[in-house]
């Protein structure tokens, strides 16, 4: 959550996050290359309209500070280089005895993702605590609450291939999100904004 330093009264934070968006047919093609895991793992699966790479979480940011928001993806997006990424295969974090969150990885042979998250944590800095974990590329697929030992339901899960079409990274997104009062998870997305990374100039 942003660091708040007002005293006064202010309008309810909104939740947010800065990704990069898939598109459908591949979160199409993920979805039926794992259907036959959703049985087979205790966990909460994320749906896959929610499928998005998270660079930045920002969480229950204040009104003013939106506009700062904004201006530090506009900055963001136009120190990026238009790229191509793609699926690859299906992991776990922290790790397989100890699986929290069931992902998918994203290529990304010439490192391009983590700088943009290096620079929306040092231009948010004042406001948001950088992020300390090392940055690796994902789709969240599900959850498990409390962590348990993948391999006790799926031992192929980790390293499985889940290959897709190559597809441009050429934007980043502001989402909002908005959740269920009974359970206090996500019920619906929204992008906020839109900004363009520039091609190389």
């Amino acid at each position: 959550m942003a660091r708040d330093r007002a005293s006064r009264p202010e309008a309810k934070p909104l939740r947010l996050f800065v990704a990069v968006d898939v598109p459908d047919r591949v979160k199409g093609e993920l979805a039926a290359a794992v259907a036959a895991y959703r049985d087979r793992i205790p966990a909460r699966w994320t749906r896959s309209d929610g499928w998005h790479v998270t660079l930045k979480f920002l969480g229950a940011t204040w009104p003013r500070l939106v506009e700062t928001v904004h201006e530090a993806v506009r900055a963001t997006a136009a120190a990026s280089t238009p790229f191509e990424s793609r699926l690859t295969e299906m992991g776990v974090f922290p790790s397989p005895g100890r699986a929290r969150v069931v992902w998918a990885g994203l290529e990304d042979i010439k490192g391009l993702f983590p700088p943009m998250v290096k620079r929306l944590d040092y231009l948010l800095a004042e406001h948001f605590v950088p992020e300390k974990r090392a940055f690796t590329p994902h789709l969240t697929l599900a959850r498990l609450n409390p962590p348990r030992n993948i391999r006790e339901f799926t031992p192929e899960l980790v390293g499985l291939a889940v290959p897709s079409e190559p597809f441009a990274v050429d934007r980043l997104v502001l989402y909002r999100s908005r959740l269920w009062a009974a359970t206090g998870q996500e019920r619906c997305w929204s992008p906020t904004m839109k900004s363009a990374l520039w091609p190389s100039r």
